[in-house]
């Protein structure tokens, strides 16, 4: 969980319209509208955030090792893994798709020229080849890739895959309904098809070329993306058959390449993986076969009895860990089932956008006031406590390229680290920037977290000398509205959430803040402060470019850019959160990967 031709400049194009990872966004991400991990997070009772902060020092990994107390037990095949969700992940189809509840399963089913490597801990955010026989170097100045695609491999129904194939996986981005063509737009044909779309059809046929002779396949972009690569991993160009409609497959999924395909899906009920009888290994850091026979997700339980049927190895995995309900945590720090706990770091973060285009905080005085006055550590209650959330001054997250610490809105003296709001350094800011008494509305959400983080905002205002309000939509509402440049007069602080899609500085930095993604007028303006510094902007595109040549360079340059932005306030950052991930005592190779989060297919059942 979010529109014009990508350059490696300043536009970002992903759509944000109601095909934005609905209806459960990559876990946790819940999203409204935008294609990047948006998410919610619950509340929880100070006493239950104190009884798990004593599970996650024993439990928290991103490692490799088995989710039950019984470390001895080797991997081997067969059985059924059991997944509990409370609701299910909306449309089948990976072209539309934009959940991380689907996209746990399609990583399991569909293949794409790359992949991140499937292992857990920072490995994991690694590409490597899946269907292509190796990573090329791009030519013609960043804008050509060649790959030779793979022989011999046979979709789930028997039918052989091929180059061609892709075309028909690109141009089903463009034509079918809430498709997400945004991160393959750069591709020569994609901005006519752009325009085109559902109404015409699309031809990509100068820009992705396939060759069914000699296996080749060739992407010609309109400008070089250091990102293609990683936009290539996403489930969005994992290959279907080159026969499969331009239009919705609503609840059947398309035939795929990997170890398991789709039984069944029935949104009312379950999802239904078995076996691919056609597959074979042929690199296992992209694809290994999975272990279980069996993959089912069934939909329906309230969150507390997801917890109960796991506790009692009735099911393996409750998918809704960030929504556990506070009664329920306790138990799980009890020995009997911490072991089966696991937290994990998100790859994203909670902020406030401040309305840089209006009174006070077209200011920036009155910008970095605010960031003085927020009280993170009240966000971090609300958000679970600090073991689920760690406060953050900065647009960048924990662990991520680019990513240095550096908090200048603390107390104290130190500049890398959260310690407390300076709310005298706050006041003098605001009497300094002239906008004592200003009136702020706090635009935000209608759940629990959301209200309640809103709450403090106004407290957090208030506490500076403005009179605030708050100004709450509902979820399907709230994130389209703060992002329509014609709702701009109409608030001051807006709540948002982001989560990558793949790890690189700019799915942060340029699509949240860069001048490229302002569109006026449009529900898909994912820069919601719609702020815009030419000279930071400059950085951006220089480290986009450094990121086709020498990535540690591009890295060191995001760094910089991040430093400066958070100097220049557009945003409230208040947390990074964690996942939680409650299993059942027969499930063994517990992984978390950075990108895919938990592998499901590499557990293994007693």
């Amino acid at each position: 969980m979010m529109p014009i031709p990508v350059t490696s400049a300043i536009s970002d194009t992903r759509g944000a319209g109601p095909g934005g990872r609905p209806p459960r966004p990559l876990r946790p991400r819940r999203l409204a509208s935008h294609p990047s991990r948006r998410g919610r997070i619950r509340v929880l009772g100070v006493a239950t955030l104190t009884a798990l902060a004593l599970t996650v020092a024993g439990c928290g990994s991103s490692s490799s090792g088995s989710s039950s107390a019984n470390q001895n037990t080797k991997p081997h095949y067969g059985g059924t893994y059991v997944i509990l969700a409370n609701t299910n992940f909306g449309t089948a189809d990976p072209a539309q798709n934009y959940t991380q509840e689907e996209w746990q399963l399609l990583i399991d089913t569909h293949d794409g020229l790359v992949q991140f490597k499937r292992v857990g801990g920072i490995a994991g955010t690694t590409l490597v080849p899946d269907l292509a026989t190796s990573i090329p170097t791009p030519t013609d100045g960043g804008k050509t890739y060649v790959f030779h695609v793979r022989t011999g491999i046979r979709f789930s129904n028997g039918q052989v895959m091929k180059p061609s194939d892709f075309l028909r996986t690109f141009e089903r981005q463009f034509t079918v309904p809430g498709g997400n063509p945004g991160f393959y737009a750069g591709i020569v044909g994609g901005a006519k098809c752009l325009v085109d779309g559902v109404k015409d059809g699309c031809n990509l046929s100068q820009g992705v070329v396939a060759n069914n002779s000699n296996y080749t396949l060739t992407f010609h972009l309109t400008a070089a993306d250091p990102e293609f690569l990683d936009k290539l991993a996403l489930p969005f160009a994992y290959v279907v058959p080159g026969n499969t409609s331009f239009h919705l497959t609503g609840n059947t999924v398309p035939p795929g390449t990997g170890p398991y395909m789709w039984q069944s899906y029935n949104p009312n009920s379950e999802a239904v993986l078995v076996r691919n009888p056609y597959f074979h290994v042929w690199n296992k850091l992209a694809q290994p076969k999975g272990y279980p026979n069996k993959i089912i997700e069934k939909y329906g339980l309230t969150i507390s009895d997801e917890v109960t049927e796991v506790e009692n190895n009735q099911a393996d995995e409750v998918f809704d860990g960030d929504t556990i309900p506070a009664d329920r945590l306790p138990e799980l720090n009890s020995p009997q089932y911490a072991s089966r706990v696991h937290v994990n770091p998100l790859t994203a973060v909670q902020y406030w956008a401040l309305n840089t285009k209006t009174a006070p905080f077209d200011n920036l005085k009155a910008r970095q006031a605010i960031n003085y006055a927020a009280n993170r550590s009240a966000y971090v209650k609300i958000g679970g406590g600090p073991s689920l959330a760690v406060p953050t001054c900065e647009i960048l997250p924990p662990n991520f390229p680019g990513y240095q610490p550096y908090c200048p809105y603390t107390s104290g003296t130190g500049t890398t680290k959260w310690v407390g709001p300076d709310l005298a350094k706050a006041r003098a800011l605001v009497k300094a920037s002239g906008t004592l008494g200003d009136k702020v509305v706090v635009n935000t959400g209608t759940d629990s977290f959301s209200e309640a983080a809103g709450q403090q905002m106004i407290s957090d205002l208030d506490a500076i000398g403005y009179k605030a309000s708050i100004q709450s939509l509902n979820d399907g509402i709230q994130y389209p509205f703060v992002q329509n440049s014609n709702n701009i007069t109409k608030w001051q602080v807006a709540w948002s959430t982001w989560y990558q899609d793949y790890p690189a500085a700019s799915d942060f930095l340029n699509v949240l803040l860069g001048c490229g993604s302002i569109h006026p007028h449009s529900d898909a303006s994912p820069n919601i402060a719609e702020y815009c510094n030419p000279a930071i902007q400059a950085q951006m595109n220089q480290a986009r470019t450094l990121g086709e040549t020498n990535q540690a360079a591009a890295n060191a340059l995001w760094a910089k850019v991040d430093r400066e932005m958070t100097n220049e306030a557009p945003w409230v950052a208040m947390f990074n959160p964690k996942q939680i991930d409650f299993l059942s005592s027969r499930v063994h190779g517990y992984q978390w990967n950075p990108q895919w989060n938990i592998l499901i297919d590499q557990q293994w059942l007693s």
